[in-house]
């Protein structure tokens, strides 16, 4: 199988500088190409670092909402350096309204600042949104986008903003996490998704999968990106394909939209 990874954090601290093996893993279940999100100056070095390593990475740089208050004054320029040095995508960014102390105002400033990069250069751009679907929806509408759309990572929207988001470029990725029995809803909203704009991640090392569901487990619980493999069974399941064909449909999807 040709599987893909929409969205990880392959170049973690909590990996222990084991990405080599971790990457030999990741060939053995058939992972042949994901996305590694950068989310503040201080790791995006890291990020380019192991996209020079290994050829299977798509570097992503960007600043996370929880961030926001780390940045330097230069942040913006430091940004655009990397994204223009680097065959790359733009990400993680976004909005986030339910972690406490995160100054919103200043998280809309950033947003799009950042996503006008991406549409500038029609880059792939990846959204992180918590509680701030509305805003995040208005955004999107009324400022300019990458022609090629946006990923909302891990989407756990509600089902009413899927057709004005994907009316508006959204592709929509599905996490191994919403495995766990507390997250019946994330599955059954992905069911109303359209299947041209699903892609699956898993976000590793966090949002680790039910232990049930874990074919590579990792030290403190952590989420290992071969577990990918499990993601996309859950998904054919979730949303009643053969997973033979979930994996031509994503490869598909994410070779639109991230490039080849």
């Amino acid at each position: 199988m040709r599987l893909f990874d929409a969205h990880n954090h392959l170049h973690d601290v909590q990996f222990n500088n084991n990405q080599h093996q971790i990457m030999s893993d990741c060939e053995d279940v058939g992972l042949i190409r994901m996305v590694t999100n950068g989310t503040s100056e201080l790791d995006w070095e890291a990020v380019s670092t192991l996209a020079k390593r290994y050829p299977q990475i798509i570097p992503s740089f960007g600043l996370h909402p929880w961030f926001v208050h780390d940045r330097s004054p230069n942040w913006l320029n430091l940004l655009e350096q990397k994204i223009d040095n680097y065959d790359s995508a733009v990400g993680e960014i976004g909005l986030d309204r339910r972690k406490r102390n995160l100054r919103y105002n200043e998280q809309e400033e950033v947003f799009l600042s950042q996503l006008q990069l991406s549409t500038e250069r029609n880059l792939p751009v990846s959204i992180h949104c918590i509680k701030a679907w509305n805003q995040i929806h208005n955004l999107l509408r009324d400022n300019p986008i990458p022609k090629r759309g946006f990923l909302l990572h891990g989407f756990s929207g509600p089902a009413e903003m899927i057709k004005p988001l994907t009316e508006l470029g959204a592709h929509f990725s599905f996490s191994g996490s919403f495995a766990h029995p507390k997250k019946a809803r994330h599955r059954n909203i992905f069911c109303k998704i359209p299947t041209n704009r699903l892609l699956i991640e898993t976000d590793a090392p966090y949002q680790p999968l039910p232990d049930n569901c874990t074919t590579h487990p990792l030290e403190e619980k952590l989420n290992h990106p071969a577990n990918i493999n499990s993601a996309y069974k859950i998904a054919a399941d979730c949303i009643e394909i053969p997973y033979e064909a979930l994996t031509d449909l994503v490869e598909e999807n994410f070779l639109r939209f991230f490039g080849d």
